[in-house]
């Protein structure tokens, strides 16, 4: 090893860890620095919404600062080979004022390693996902104006074998569906929401409980549905059964929310979030029946969906 002292000593003492921390900072800064000085390179995704690429092609592993844009509502990043930093630039499809209204989710792939992912603002750095840390639950959010990403890739002796995955996408917090599977999951829906909900929702269907299911390591419940009626649904979440007679397919929802089997029907609403669908609003179905044809007679239905 370079400067190293050949002798029957030994190693020394590892540094402390004040010491590890305070080098760590001067990386980061080193790499902030580098980006305001020298700019960085920018790569376009030819797709708008992926991005891959490779450490590898920073000069002799240069700590070289890259900008990747990206121009889509949901995508992923696969960082081969991580040296240097990212920075992510998920830019909606359309700029306006709407955009403060977004909240961004990431969340890491099963394998995902190599990188720290940062939130950063004006040079400051808040860490959302640590190397390594990549549990099925792992779910980071944040609003669109707190800043961006900073991918930083971690020091490794071996970078072959390090791979930096994640999935991400951009949710209007002004959707009813949204307001439950961001903030407030469990709260029961207006009808204002529920008809909200109907109009934007991934999903809806008339459908009844068949069983629940509870995760308490992943703090979810599943609830598995027998769907009599498909007004919508996207990914094909909902596969229809041998010979006829509707449709089943699971919805996820958290622990807390406590959802228990039970009688009758209900209409599901709800967003596929990272490929797996997640319970928005859900009331009876009578009591939709009723809120329905309520704003119906006064001509304040936000859409139409066919006969209830």
């Amino acid at each position: 090893m370079r400067g190293a002292m050949r002798g029957s000593a030994g190693p020394g003492p590892p540094p402390p860890p004040q010491l590890l921390h305070l080098l760590h900072l001067l990386h980061l800064l080193q790499l902030l620095l580098l980006l305001l000085v020298r700019g960085a390179a920018a790569q376009y995704s030819s797709d708008l919404c992926n991005w891959k690429g490779s450490g590898l092609t920073h000069e002799s592993h240069k700590k070289d600062v890259e900008q990747v844009y990206l121009r889509c509502s949901e995508g992923s990043i696969e960082w081969m080979y991580p040296t240097g930093a990212l920075i992510v630039n998920l830019l909606p499809n359309t700029l306006s004022s709407s955009n403060k209204h977004l909240t961004v989710c990431i969340k890491p792939f099963k394998d995902s390693t190599g990188a720290n992912i940062y939130l950063e603002k004006t040079g400051e750095l808040k860490l959302l996902i640590r190397d390594g840390e990549s549990s099925p639950k792992k779910v980071s959010c944040f609003g669109f104006e707190q800043g961006g990403l900073f991918v930083e890739a971690t020091p490794q002796l071996d970078i072959s074998r390090k791979i930096t995955r994640f999935q991400y996408e951009l949710i209007d917090k002004r959707t009813a569906s949204d307001l439950h599977t961001v903030s407030a999951p469990c709260r029961p829906c207006s009808d204002t929401e529920v008809l909200l909900a109907v109009c934007t929702s991934d999903f809806v269907v008339r459908g009844s409980i068949r069983d629940v299911t509870n995760d308490p390591e992943q703090q979810e419940s599943v609830i598995y549905v027998h769907v009599s009626k498909l007004y919508r649904q996207k990914s094909k979440i909902f596969q229809p059964l041998p010979g006829g007679g509707g449709w089943q397919g699971p919805i996820k929802t958290p622990l807390e929310c406590g959802v228990k089997p039970g009688d009758g029907d209900f209409l599901f609403t709800g967003r596929s979030r990272f490929g797996e669908p997640r319970l928005g609003c859900a009331p009876r179905f009578k009591d939709f029946q009723r809120m329905y044809r309520d704003a119906e007679d006064k001509g304040l239905n936000p859409c139409e969906i066919g006969s209830v």
